[in-house]
Order: structure tokens, then sequence, then C-alpha cells
């Protein structure tokens, strides 16, 4: 029975010792919460580092025991191993980088690395004595980016979901890592990669495409022959529980005696784990801004801030605490009273039923990261408004603003803004409130933890369904030789071929992709046999295609349909065309040229092209959209067509296209055999041009017209020369394959 295997660096309980030997508790993070009744169903399981070093392998063996009555296994680490690939290259390399602080914090040390490497295969190795065909293996966050593609190099047909929990930097930063492409092919592993917010997607899809070899169609990115999708799934919580807490009776009783100590004031509340990330300095500042510039509200508004202990004996996090206690200090000594202190700060976890308590009759809630990934507390205070009141201020760089949008939206480096948020939050009418908090509080309430595990899962089923499919219609095996059964078992045969990126790769300059002599042999040897008319349908200029192919027996049409060739004739061309509107198109985009370096013009007979593939990465896409946008009007007036396609514009004659071309030809014979190659967006026309019997197929696994697809040109050669080997064989008794076609 197939299963589900969750990875995360932690597990999603605490294991500690004692003089009795070792205990399990539970823990409470997001994490643990949402996926606690998936672990715990059937045969799951959960891998994962149990928090603390165990070094005796009795110990380890009855740990291991504990843990797997629960359905957790555990990963042993070494205190070398937490100091290097923990805190060395997860939260000294990783950390500051993927949230911008890169010039900082960040320290790349090889040794750090090495270590990252060996503690990812050894999460592998635990994988891989327990997964089975038909799992599915969903791995967590920064920690293990090289797991997904560990695990699918020794289980390439698994299902493997990855989701980042922390944000996803710009190409900028990210490029900064000295081992930035082996982070991103451990990724891309995964068959579905999740983010929190739309804009982590967009970073990670432009690194991909910036620093790899692999090509995107919208979210899909096409990486050794395989379609991994990148998406956002925003986390949620368990908002139910969350709404009960208030009504206990322990909360109620916490509650109340917050109340009466804050009676006089509004009680704004911060709640963070201790990082550079959260803004706290930052926060401090703004609250220390308004009491200076608003000194009517001393007495009346009061910061109940609560930081968690977090890697305290790492240099800058003790640098950071040391920091807020002077900022705090500095702040209570200028402006309490005897009666009143400004900030009731507290270093310290605090349990869930007084966090609870301070949720439920908090004024506001003040959440202002630097930068995160999601941000779990402003939700976690929203479901805990069962009264629909209080007011939420929330930084812009926390994924939730994108989702609680009636929260006050503030930029955490902006004091006066920040420091305004909070006056208008204190005196926000009742009905405001009320307002803005059932918005939020029916956002939290849909978008649960159970609507995130859900979505999550079912979209990875989707992927790996659209990668069945996409296999299903590759030629390969059986549908390799139903081809080439058919081909035996006619006598009239047309096979249209497109050249660049078809039977030839993609070269930076067109003048290097020149035919080698395996494919001048393969091309004769097909020309040979009288059944066959060999058409070479190419974008390419009459006088290139004449100088590779002229004297072949090939049927040549170029430029896309405009100039036709046969063996025994010269070059002609179709009537009435004309090219006046050259002289309008190519000023503009000349103008293109000059503000796009490594971009150039071709000219053809009816048609120009801007090509950039020498361009920058994305100053070519920016400019080509930019261009496109600019020519659609012109290009409809003038009844010309706008093809946008592999680094190139192409502005032509509407007349023109391949299935046109193929269709005159096409049209003079009862051919009995009809297949196409291509892999270009100009190839779709010919593609759909073709009669139902026909057999298409593209080059490249993107979406397509086509009925089935190649992967590179040398698969379209090996089944042309299929083609050619049948001819000395016995033809095969036709079988019911060929309802395939």
């Amino acid at each position: 029975m197939s299963k589900t295997i969750i990875v995360s660096n932690r597990l999603p309980v605490r294991v500690s010792k004692d003089t009795d030997g070792y205990t399990l508790s539970p823990s409470e993070g997001g994490l643990a919460t949402g996926l606690g009744s998936m672990y715990k169903k059937e045969n799951n399981v959960w891998i994962g580092w149990p928090g603390v070093e165990i070094t005796d392998a009795t110990d380890q063996h009855n740990v291991a025991a504990m843990l797997d009555e629960l359905n957790l296994q555990p990963v042993f680490l070494s205190q070398d191993e937490i100091n290097e690939y923990y805190e060395g290259f997860a939260n000294d390399v990783l950390w500051p980088v993927f949230h911008y602080y890169a010039s900082t914090y960040a320290f790349y040390k090889k040794s750090n690395w090495d270590y990252y490497q060996a503690v990812n295969n050894k999460f592998k190795d635990v994988i891989l004595k327990i997964a089975a065909p038909g799992d599915t293996i969903w791995i967590h966050d920064y920690h293990l980016l090289l797991l997904p593609a560990l695990v699918r190099n020794s289980m390439p047909d698994v299902s493997i979901g990855f989701f980042q929990h922390i944000p996803f930097p710009s190409h900028e930063m990210f490029r900064l890592i000295p081992w930035r492409d082996e982070l991103l092919l451990g990724m891309l592993g995964a068959d579905l990669i999740g983010f929190h917010t739309f804009d982590d997607v967009k970073h990670f899809l432009n690194a991909a495409t910036r620093l790899l070899p692999v090509t995107i169609s919208a979210n899909v990115i096409t990486h050794e022959e395989r379609s991994v999708v990148a998406e956002s799934f925003p986390m949620g919580i368990d908002d139910k529980k969350y709404a009960s807490y208030p009504l206990k009776h322990k909360v109620q009783t916490q509650a109340e005696l917050i109340k009466s100590t804050f009676k006089d004031c509004k009680l704004i509340i911060s709640i963070d784990r201790l990082d550079y990330s959260k803004g706290i300095l930052q926060r401090l500042q703004a609250f220390e801004l308004l009491l200076r510039q608003y000194p009517e509200y001393k007495g009346k508004i009061a910061l109940y801030m609560i930081v968690v202990p977090s890697r305290d004996s790492v240099p800058q996090y003790a640098h950071l605490r040391d920091e807020i206690d002077k900022r705090v200090g500095n702040i209570n000594a200028i402006y309490r009273t005897i009666e009143w202190n400004p900030i009731n700060y507290y270093y310290r976890s605090i349990p869930i039923e007084m966090l609870s308590a301070l949720y439920s009759v908090a004024d506001v809630c003040l959440v202002t990261p630097m930068r995160d990934g999601m941000n779990l507390v402003s939700k976690e205070f929203v479901a805990s408004r069962i009264n629909d009141d209080g007011v939420l201020i929330l930084s812009e760089m926390a994924g939730a603003s994108k989702e609680l949008i009636d929260a006050l939206i503030i930029n955490p480096n902006n004091s006066e803004e920040v420091c305004n948020a909070i006056i208008t939050a204190v005196n926000m009418p009742l009905d405001e409130q009320q307002r803005r908090m059932r918005s939020m509080r029916q956002i939290v309430s849909k978008f649960n933890i159970s609507h995130w595990v859900k979505i999550f899962m079912d979209k990875l089923k989707e992927v790996k369904q659209m990668q069945r499919s996409m296999q299903t219609r590759h030629v390969s095996g059986a549908t390799e030789q139903s081809i080439i059964n058919r081909y035996q078992h006619t006598n009239k045969r047309i096979i249209f071929l497109d050249y660049d990126g078809t039977l030839v790769g993609f070269r930076s300059n067109m003048e290097q992709a020149i035919p080698d002599e395996e494919l001048y042999n393969l091309l004769n040897d097909l020309t040979d046999d009288p059944a066959n008319e060999v058409v070479l349908i190419s974008g390419r200029k009459h006088e290139s295609l004449n100088e590779l192919f002229g004297h072949s027996k090939l049927y040549l049409i170029a430029e896309h349909g405009s100039w036709f060739k046969q063996e025994t004739s010269s070059w002609h061309k179709i009537s009435g065309l004309n090219d006046n509107w050259k002289h309008d198109i190519y000023p503009i985009l000349e103008t293109y040229v000059d503000r796009t370096p490594g971009s150039f013009i071709e000219e053809k007979s009816y048609s120009l092209v801007w090509h950039y593939r020498k361009a920058q990465k994305g100053l070519g896409e920016l400019r080509a959209n930019e261009l496109m946008n600019n020519l659609k009007y012109m290009a409809s007036d003038k009844g010309l067509q706008l093809l946008s396609g592999d680094k190139v514009l192409e502005v032509k004659n509407v007349e023109i296209n391949k299935g046109k071309a193929a269709l005159t030809l096409i049209d003079k014979n009862n051919y009995d055999f009809i297949i196409a190659f291509g892999d270009d967006y100009t190839d779709e026309d010919l593609f759909k041009a073709l009669p139902d019997g026909a057999i298409s197929i593209k080059v490249g696994s993107n979406v397509s017209a086509a009925k089935f697809y190649l992967r590179n040109p040398g698969e379209v050669r090996k089944l042309l020369a299929g083609f050619v080997a049948s001819k000395n064989q016995e033809p095969r008794a036709r079988k019911q394959e060929t309802l395939l076609f």
C-alpha cells in the first residue's frame, strides 16, 4: 500500500534526556500541527532529526523504537554535523541570503557546504530504507534543498513534492552563493516546488532560467526531459484550534488578569523569535518615535513584546539580543512613570494559553518583519479574535500581507509609517475593526492548514498525471514501432521536416548549424525511396537552404512558405505578396536593436525577424514584449502577423505560413502516409493544417497541437533511421496499435 513520507529537518516532537533516559513531548510548530494528522494515518511516516545529539547505539535504538510507535523515523546527527550543516550552511548561508542579509551575515565556508551535502545524503539513505514505488515524498524547507534530486536519482519514478517555508530571494541575491547551481538542481529533483507567495515563485523561476540550461513555459520548468511545476501555496493555520482557546477557562483567567493590568491602556502586542529578519529594532524605533512626537499617548498605550530565544549563543544573535535590551531599557528609562511602563518586554517562550490570552485581549497586533515567508503570528491573532475586533498591523514584506489585505499594511523600514499606523489602529472605530476582521477571519478560516495540505497534494497528483501523459505521447517503444509499421504498410508518403531545432540542434550563430555527413546520408536514404516525398520546410532564407540542400532530392520550402523549390526546378515564390510594409517596420526594429545590446535584425523576402538570443536574459524578453505591444496595431492594419518564438520576434505577411504551404502539396496527391516534424512556434500552423489521419511530432516537450513529441534532434534522426531500416525488413502484420493514429 502506498504511503506519504514527510521529510523535514526536525521531527514534530521534542526529544529530551533526563535521568531516566529519553522522553518525547509534542511540538507546537505550525508544520507539526498542520501535518500532524497526515503522518499518523495508516503507514505514513515523518523523517527528521530528533533535535538532540544521540551517539550511543543503544540509546539510538531505544529512541528509534519510541519514535516508530508514532510513525516517526529519526536521522541521527553528530554535533559536528549539527554545527556545520545546520548552524553553518543552513543558518549562516541560506538564511541570511534568502532574507536579503547576505552582505551582513552570510559566511561561505567550504566545510559547511561539505557537511550540508553529507547530511542531505544521510536523509536520502533513511528515505530509501522505507520508500517504495508508488509512495509520495514531501520534503520541507531550506535545510534539505539537495534532497529531492538525491532521491530522484535513486527512485526516478517516485512522486516528490518540495515546499520552501522561507522567502526565495531575487536572482541578484541568490547568485552570491558559490554553490547556487547545485542548490537549484537539487530542488529540480522534485515534481512540484511550492512557495508561500507568487513573488517567491517568480524569483525561483528567474534564478533557474538565468543560471541553468532549462526552458520555462509559464510556471513549468523543463529540466532533463522532466516537467517540474513551481507554484504558490499560502500556508494556513489550524484556525479552529486558535478560535477555541479563548473559550477555555484557563485562557479566560489569564485574559482577565491582562485586562486588569492594562485597563487604562490600549494594548499592543508583538511576538517574534529572536532574529534579525523580524524587524524588532526597527519596531522599537517606530514606537519611540510615536512617544516622542505624540506625547499625548504616554500612559495610554503599552507595547507587550515577547521575543522567543533563538541561537543566542551565535555572536550576531547575542548582539541583537543585547541591542534589544538596550533599546527597551532606554525607552522605558526616558518615558515610564510610576504607574506606567511603555514597553513590557519578555525574553522567553510562553505557553499556548498565555499566548492565546494575549491574542484575544490585545487591541493591536504589530507584525513587522523585514522579510518573512508567511508569518503565522498574524493569522493566529486573526483566528483568536472571536468577537471580530482588534487591529492587525502587518509588514508588506510578510507573505501573509498578500492575503490579509484588510490589515494595516506598512513598510517596516518606514518608522513614520509604522508610527502613524499604530495611531490609526488605537483610534479605529469598532465598526471598522469588525469589518476588517470579519474579512480576514473568513480568509484564515477558508485557507487553513488542511486546505494548504489538500491543494498541495492535489496539485502534486496533477503534475504526476501531466508527466505521465507526456510519457504516453512520447514516441518510444510501442509507439515508435507503431509508426514504423504504418510506414512499412504505405506506398505514397510525404514527410515534412523542419530544420533548426528538429534535424540539428540550435546554435547561437545560425551559420554554425550546418548538416553533418550522417544527416546528409539519412536524407539521401529517405529520398531514394520512390514512395517518399521528403519536404524540408523551414523559416530560413531560401539562399541559406539552397546552399545547404540545393544539390539534394529534397523538396525545399523556405521562409515559412514564401519560396518553393523542387529537385529539378529553380526557386519560385508565391504570387501576390509585397514587402512595402518593411519601410515602416524596419526603423522600429532598429530602435530596439539600439536599445538592446546583442540583438539584431534578419531580413527575409517577406518577413523581418528581431533576434535577441545573444541579449542579456530578461532584458531581451522585456524588449520583445514592448516591441510586440508597439507593433500589434500597425501589423493588423497592414495585414501582417506577429510571431513570438524562441528568442525571436518575427513580422511577416499574414498569407504566409507553413500550414498553407504544406496543404498545397498534400492536395496534389493522394498520400496514404503523412508525417510532420517541427520544434518551433511556426510549426504549430503546420500541425493544425494536417488532415486527421496525419502524424504530427513536436520536438521538445512543450505544449503543442502535435499528437506526439520527441525530445531532441537525436530522437528525430533515430525514428527516420527506423523508417530507412524498415525498408529492408518484412512488413509486420498490421495490429490494433495503428488505432493510435
